[in-house]
């Protein structure tokens, strides 16, 4: 007679998601241990779903990023030890895929076309105007967490170009100024 093997648990380590989380310290949210008891209890049920099933890799990174809003380095070796992948392996998907984020990203997201059609219409004074009013680089978000840039080849508005998107509303036809203004309404709620 031979034995069935329990199926092993998946467990996080508290203090350690704990500690990770709390690095952004700005974000409310990860100040509250109850909200982070209920990522934990999710994180673990996902790598437990899907242990050592390596080619769920993307589909469990997607539903960390949504359980977390982005995938810290010490979630993405839990997730390397659950699917029993290499810790470099979950990092060079994520590195590799816009969609993924190893920083919280902001509560307005925005995305500055920097195609060909943006380019040439001026898309960079945009960029380098919002930087400079915000302090904000590509990537990154401010420290009170309002906003966060990315720079991005196309949005597929050529038309109306330059383009941005702000939580993936397009802003057409900008200059420096309007862009600047679009989101000074988004900071005070007007949009």
């Amino acid at each position: 007679m031979s034995v069935i093997p329990k199926k092993e648990k998946y467990k996080i380590d508290q203090n350690q998601l704990v500690k990770e989380l709390r690095k952004f310290i700005d974000e409310e949210r990860f100040q509250d241990d109850e909200y982070i008891e209920r990522i934990k209890a999710r994180l673990n049920e996902i790598l437990e779903e899907n242990y050592k099933k390596q080619e769920n890799l993307i589909e469990v990174l997607h539903e960390v990023q949504g359980l977390i809003g982005f995938i810290p380095k010490y979630v993405q070796k839990e997730v390397a030890k659950g699917l029993d992948l290499a810790p470099g392996e979950v990092s060079s998907v994520i590195s590799f895929y816009a969609h993924f984020s190893e920083k919280p990203k902001g509560k307005y997201q925005i995305a500055i076309c920097k195609g060909t059609a943006c380019y040439v219409k001026g898309s960079v004074d945009i960029i380098d105007r919002i930087k400079k009013e915000y302090d904000l680089k590509a990537g990154e978000s401010t420290d009170d967490g309002l906003f966060s840039l990315e720079i991005v080849r196309c949005l597929g508005a050529c038309g109306l170009g330059p383009v941005m998107t702000v939580n993936g509303k397009a802003h057409g036809l900008l200059n420096a100024e309007k862009a600047v203004n679009i989101l000074q309404k988004y900071e005070n709620n007007q949009m």
